[in-house]
């Protein structure tokens, strides 16, 4: 199994380039579903989770050709509108094809997700949606089944803001009879993506970015052509790599309004930045103060972005106090962290990171989830000495070449197998 070797002390600098978001090609890869023919898609990145969503489509008849970066599904009727355990157990994204096939065949057996262990995401949400939308929907032998002639426009109100309960919702509503009416829905961009494909099919739908989303059903929708957003998480992610080492580094090929909140933090930390309509630069800075965040659905700071700024916090002059206020179980890095030397007081839901500025040396450390994985590897280019960061597969679930990407900006870094 591949890990990876961080050599740290190298100040990082230049320009990168962010890929295509996985968290807005994923629900629009599965939106083809919802007609059949070719589908077009550029900057589709080339990651774990696209590998596995691939394999999806071809397990439901699609025919799927990859290039680079572009993506054509012909999408055809499957002898079975199902989602098997084998496929769907390693990407908790998978339930986002429940909808697309619910309401384009009226039935759908799709596997309980899989996916990273940051706690709990139940599927309730997507299975009451289902049901609000008319369908009938049972849980059995660890699969969704549900079934419906045609659904029906519906108000549905989500008592907890859900991506992907409203992705599941807005796709499903569009092949729906009469209007939908989305109430406290998600305003990520990658909702937003999403509607611009499911409009570009020829949906009608009104409000997306915004908390109320409405959705006229129509009867048919035909394939189009996109280009999938940037990814926010990642380009905030090589931002904090050049904090970190106190490197000077551009983010090309991004949308900073996506990092308002990130940014806004970096700025209070003392960073200096500038940006543009599609890049943002940090400039180097030899300290820099704590800053407190709480994650919160989007526009407030993101939960994918958390266990990387704690990282930058580890170096801060200051203590800092971290608030996770979008899942209960995602703190698994902090012990990891604490291996390198960080110190961090854990609670909950609660963090309190005291900087110590070239305080953190080289060891051996696991990865955890997805995020964590790319945490360590930041803490490694300050750390002394070497840093292993086992267990990275879950990286390769969502950075597309990240080791590549940073050695281009002058840091130590290396993959290498042989070791659990």
């Amino acid at each position: 199994m591949d890990s990876i070797l961080v050599v740290g002390g190298q100040t990082l600098s230049g320009t990168v380039a962010t890929s295509g978001s996985k968290n807005a090609a994923l629900p629009i890869l599965f939106a083809s579903l919802l007609a059949d023919g070719e589908h077009r898609f550029d900057n589709v990145p080339a990651l774990k989770d696209i590998d596995s969503t691939e394999l999806l489509l071809a397990a439901l008849n699609c025919d799927v050709e990859r290039d680079s970066h572009s993506m054509r599904v012909i999408v055809k009727p499957p002898s079975m509108a199902e989602a098997p355990y084998d496929l769907v157990r390693k990407m908790r994204a998978s339930i986002l094809c429940l909808g697309p096939l619910l309401a384009r065949y009226g039935e759908a057996r799709v596997s309980l997700p899989g996916g990273c262990a940051i706690g709990s995401r139940p599927i309730d949400l997507h299975v009451d949606t289902m049901r609000q939308l008319g369908a009938t929907v049972e849980i059995e032998e660890g699969y969704v089944i549900a079934r419906a002639d045609r659904l029906e426009g519906a108000r549905i109100l989500f008592e907890k803001l859900t991506v992907g309960g409203t992705e599941n919702a807005l796709m499903a509503a569009t092949l729906a009879r009469g209007t939908t009416v989305i109430e406290n829905a998600a305003k990520e961009p990658e909702v937003v993506d999403l509607a611009r494909y499911l409009k570009t099919m020829g949906a009608k739908i009104e409000g997306e970015g915004s908390s109320v989303i409405t959705i006229e059903g129509v009867d048919k929708l035909t394939p189009g052509q996109h280009t999938i957003v940037p990814d926010r998480i990642e380009a905030g992610t090589l931002l904090i790599a050049g904090a970190i080492t106190g490197g000077a580094v551009t983010v090309e090929q991004c949308v900073p309004q996506h990092l308002r909140s990130l940014i806004d933090h970096l700025k209070d930390c003392g960073f200096e930045i500038g940006q543009d309509a599609s890049s943002i630069s940090l400039a180097s800075c030899d300290r820099w103060q704590a800053s407190d965040i709480s994650t919160a659905p989007y526009p407030g700071f993101p939960t994918d972005l958390q266990a990387q700024f704690m990282a930058l916090m580890t170096q801060a002059d200051g203590t800092s106090v971290i608030t996770e206020g979008i899942f209960e179980n995602r703190f698994m890095h902090v012990q990891e962290l604490v291996r390198l030397g960080a110190d961090i007081s854990p609670m909950s839901q609660v963090a309190v990171v005291r900087g110590d500025r070239g305080g953190l040396s080289g060891a051996p450390v696991m990865a955890t989830d997805l995020r964590a994985s790319a945490s360590l590897i930041l803490a490694g280019l300050v750390a002394k000495g070497t840093t292993r960061v086992n267990r990275i597969y879950h990286l390769d679930r969502g950075y597309e070449h990240l080791e590549k990407k940073l050695k281009s900006l002058g840091a130590n870094i290396s993959r290498v197998s042989g070791s659990d």
